[in-house]
């Protein structure tokens, strides 16, 4: 009786670990339905009646690679399975050319509709960074506050440290206000043009305490190295989530400098271009960085300019008057201050 007991009890241990593993690797399926962490890049989010083979089509030119698609998103359990609030990572081989985006037209009023159709969820591009994005404006924006100590005399400044401002005359500060940390840089300046002073933004400070000449505030958020003598100005909270929008389709500019001033940079890198708002600009718009060569054609030699060579595309995500900030979101090869911008061409 006894090794056959021993038997039946073996047999219902492996049993119960068998069913344990099945829970948990069934558990483990449900979690990855779950949204994941966003990385920086192009994203959809699922409307109702989508599938993988629809979205392969809209934005690859061709549904047979929806295999592709689900590959690349993890988080997907069932490929034929995807549901409305979901987000989807876009590999785009040539980042917009591979997006339609909608001309906008100005059209008269439509006809008044028994029902109105939803609006078609647009691709963005996640950049979880985008409180970092500085900017340059022909004038330094007025602080309100001046960074005077920090708390040990600390040589680098970081997150969490604690630091004493001074307010700006006019300027009251209060507990719990949340400033943005910068600091100026000389006009960029460019033969005869003046394109305006650089604004670094270096981190986020939250106001803690306020006495009569000075308050104390708590470094929420490093994006660089902060110093005394950085200041501060009021946080506006800006939306990681870039909707992609129409290029102005005759615009010809340049990039300025880049936002750590290297004379070479290249993917994932934020530069300054000397278009802004004006002109059209937007955010979520994007651009293609271009050279042209040129050679002589003809008998009499004469230097011709030869189909334009892409070698970049860029994406703006903040915008002044008369320039705007943008991210490097692809490149062939180093790009240099200078280097030219025109309107995405597929």
């Amino acid at each position: 009786m006894l090794p056959k007991f021993k038997t039946e009890l073996i047999s219902f241990m492996v049993l119960a670990v068998i069913f344990i593993f099945s829970v948990a690797s069934a558990l483990c399926t449900e979690e990855q339905t779950e949204p994941v962490e966003l990385e920086t890049g192009f994203y959809y989010t699922v409307q109702k009646g989508d599938t993988l083979w629809d979205l392969s089509e809209k934005f690859s030119n061709t549904p047979w690679v929806w295999p592709e698609l689900w590959s690349e998103n993890k988080q997907l359990a069932n490929p034929h399975w995807i549901y409305p609030g979901q987000r989807i990572r876009l590999y785009l081989r040539k980042d917009l050319e591979k997006v339609k985006i909608p001309v906008k037209k100005t059209a008269p009023p439509p006809e008044p509709e028994p029902e109105t159709l939803p609006v078609k969820e647009m691709p963005t591009y996640f950049y979880p960074k985008i409180d970092s994005v500085g900017f340059i404006k022909k004038e330094a924006v007025t602080p309100s506050a001046t960074i005077i100590k920090v708390k040990d005399d600390k040589e680098m400044i970081s997150q969490n440290d604690l630091i004493f401002v001074r307010p700006s005359d006019g300027t009251a500060l209060a507990p719990g206000e949340t400033f943005f940390i910068y600091r100026n840089f000389k006009p960029l300046k460019e033969k005869k043009t003046v394109y305006g002073i650089q604004h670094y933004i270096t981190g986020i400070a939250e106001i803690t305490k306020v006495e009569s000449e000075y308050a104390l505030a708590k470094v929420t958020c490093s994006f660089r190295p902060i110093q005394v003598h950085d200041l501060l100005i009021p946080y506006k909270k800006r939306t990681p989530n870039i909707t992609l929008s129409e290029s102005v389709s005759d615009l010809e500019g340049e990039i300025i400098i880049s936002e750590e001033r290297s004379n070479y940079f290249g993917d994932n890198t934020t530069v300054f271009i000397n278009k802004g708002t004006k002109d059209g600009v937007e955010d979520g718009q994007m651009y293609n960085v271009y050279y042209e060569e040129h050679t002589p054609v003809g008998a009499r030699s004469k230097q011709t300019a030869l189909t334009p060579i892409t070698y970049g595309t860029i994406l703006v995500l903040h915008t002044e008057l008369e320039t705007a900030t943008v991210l490097i979101t692809s490149s062939k090869r180093d790009m240099n201050p200078g280097a030219k911008i025109h309107v995405a061409r597929n």
